[in-house]
């Protein structure tokens, strides 16, 4: 594809979810806010499991 319609497609994706969580249709800022609680601790967990396999990783060289 082309470059610019990558980044066109991208803006698209990443400001029509911001547009309608900010403008709240439907309680979707309510369940986003929600998702969002869900996805930030997995997300850190996540990272937190990645620096101990790095960890580990590092310490058999």
């Amino acid at each position: 594809m082309n470059k610019w319609i990558e980044i066109l497609v991208g803006l698209i994706l990443v400001i029509a979810p911001i547009y309608a969580w900010a403008m709240n249709y439907y309680g979707f800022g309510d369940a986003a806010l929600e998702f969002l609680k869900g996805g930030l601790i997995w997300f850190i967990i996540m990272i937190g499991l990645l620096f101990l396999m790095l960890g580990i990783s590092d310490l058999k060289n």
